[in-house]
C-alpha cells in the first residue's frame, strides 16, 4: 500500500502546518541515522519522515495529494503517477538501468546532516534595535586530516560491495499482488555507496569530527523572544562529505524594566498622583532613544493612552517602527494626613461633592494611636 503521509508524522490530515512541522521536528530528532548508529533502518525511516514532511509542508503539494492520493502533480502535471512509467517498472522489476526508463531518481552519495539547534539570549534593546550575536558551537565538521572521506590519508573510499555503489538494498516479497519491492539503506555502507577499508584515524570513517565553532549572526531588529533564525548550511556536515544541515537559532529576549512589548508597540504604566492628573504636568520620559519631555493635560482621566510616534519597534517584515503607549494610572492615597483630610474636604465643599463625614469613632482613635 502506499505510505500514509499524515499516519508517517503522526498527524491528523486536518493538521495545521505548524502541528506539521512540529511533528517532523521531533520524528527527525528521533530516527535520525547520527542518533541510531546501530540501526540500519533508521535512514529509511528518517527519509520516509523528511519526505511526508516535504509533501504535506507545501499548501500545493499537499492539496494534490489529499486530492489524488499521491504527492505527484495530478492529472495537471500530465502523468497522475508522478516520476513515469520508468520508476514504476523500476520498483517492480528493480532495473538499474537501461530496459523501461532504468532508475533515474535514486539518489547516490553520501547523506546530508541533520539540523542543529541552538538559544541565543538578548537584551531588550538589542531585539529592538537588531545587533551582531556571537554563536558558539561544537558542530560536526569535515574532517581535514582525511579530506571528508573517512579514508587514511594515502588511501581512498572503494565501491560499496553490497550495494554497488547505490546505497539501498532492495528486496522482493510475494504478495496477493505480485512481487513486492522494498528498499532501506545498505546496512554495509549505511547509505553512502562507498566502504572505508582503512578508516581515518581522527574521525573514525566518519569523514567528520565535533569541532568548536564560532559565528557571528545577524539579528535583525524588531526580533521578539521565541523567534528562529534559520541559518542555512552551518548546521552539522554530513558523513563522508555530505551537504551540511541547517542551524536553527532560537532566541531568548530578556524582560525590561519599563517597557512591555505589545506587537511592534512598547507600552509604559504611567502612574499619576490625584493632584498630577488634576493639575497636568510636563515632565521628561525616558524612550529607547532618548529623552523626550512629555505633556499630560489637565484633567488626564485614568485609562488614557498617550503615544509617542515612531518610537516604539522597527517593524521586521515593512517599514517604519511602532509606538510607545503611555497608559495612565491615577493612585487614589489610601492614608492621608488630618491637614490633607481637611483640604480634601475643603475641595469637596467648592465642588458640592458629597463625602463620608469624618471617621471619629473608637476604632479611629485606635488606629491614630498607632500610626
Amino acid at each position: 500500500m502506499p505510505q500514509d503521509l499524515y499516519a508517517t508524522l503522526g498527524v491528523a490530515r486536518t493538521a495545521t502546518a505548524d502541528e506539521i512541522k512540529r511533528a517532523y521536528r521531533r520524528l527527525a530528532r528521533e530516527h535520525h541515522p547520527d542518533a541510531n548508529p546501530d540501526d540500519p533502518d533508521a535512514e529509511v525511516r528518517f527519509k520516509e519522515v523528511a519526505h511526508a514532511y516535504e509533501v504535506l509542508s507545501d499548501p500545493d503539494r499537499r492539496q494534490r495529494y489529499d486530492t489524488f492520493g499521491t504527492d505527484s502533480r495530478g492529472p495537471a502535471g500530465g502523468d497522475p503517477f508522478g516520476g513515469g512509467l520508468g520508476d514504476i517498472f523500476d520498483a517492480f522489476f528493480g532495473g538499474a538501468s537501461g530496459g523501461f526508463g532504468g532508475s533515474g531518481r535514486r539518489r547516490t552519495g553520501p547523506p546530508p546532516g541533520g539540523d542543529m539547534e541552538i538559544v541565543v539570549d538578548l537584551t531588550f534593546e538589542e531585539a529592538v534595535f537588531g545587533t551582531q550575536a556571537p554563536v558558539s558551537a561544537t558542530v560536526p565538521s569535515p574532517c581535514d586530516t582525511c579530506e571528508a572521506t573517512g579514508a587514511r590519508p594515502g588511501t581512498s573510499p572503494t565501491t560499496c560491495s553490497t550495494c554497488g555503489g547505490a546505497g539501498q538494498v532492495r528486496q522482493v516479497r510475494q504478495s496477493l499482488l505480485g512481487q513486492m519491492v522494498t528498499a532501506h539503506a545498505c546496512p554495509t555502507c549505511g547509505g553512502t555507496g562507498q566502504e572505508v577499508a582503512d578508516p581515518c584515524p581522527d574521525c573514525r570513517g566518519e569523514g567528520r569530527r565535533p569541532i568548536e565553532r564560532t559565528y557571528t549572526v545577524d539579528i535583525p531588529p524588531g526580533v521578539a523572544d521565541g523567534n528562529t533564525l534559520r541559518l542555512p548550511g552551518y548546521g552539522p556536515a554530513g558523513p563522508r562529505g555530505g551537504p551540511a544541515g541547517d542551524l536553527y537559532v532560537h532566541l531568548r529576549v530578556a524582560p525590561h524594566e519599563r517597557f512591555a512589548r505589545d506587537g511592534d508597540d512598547l507600552v509604559h504604566q504611567l502612574h499619576l498622583g490625584l493632584s498630577q492628573a488634576t493639575l497636568g504636568l510636563t515632565f521628561p520620559f525616558e524612550t529607547l532613544d532618548g529623552t523626550e519631555d512629555v505633556v499630560i493635560p489637565r484633567g488626564t482621566q485614568p485609562g488614557t493612552v498617550i503615544r509617542l510616534r515612531g518610537r516604539g519597534v522597527p517593524r521586521v517584515r515593512g517599514r517604519g517602527r511602532g509606538d510607545v503607549r503611555i497608559e495612565v494610572v491615577v493612585d487614589v492615597p489610601r492614608d492621608i494626613s488630618e491637614e490633607e483630610e481637611q483640604l480634601l474636604r475643603q475641595l469637596a465643599a467648592l465642588r458640592d461633592e458629597t463625602v463620608a463625614e469624618p471617621d471619629s469613632g473608637f476604632l479611629s482613635r485606635i488606629k491614630s494611636a498607632f500610626k
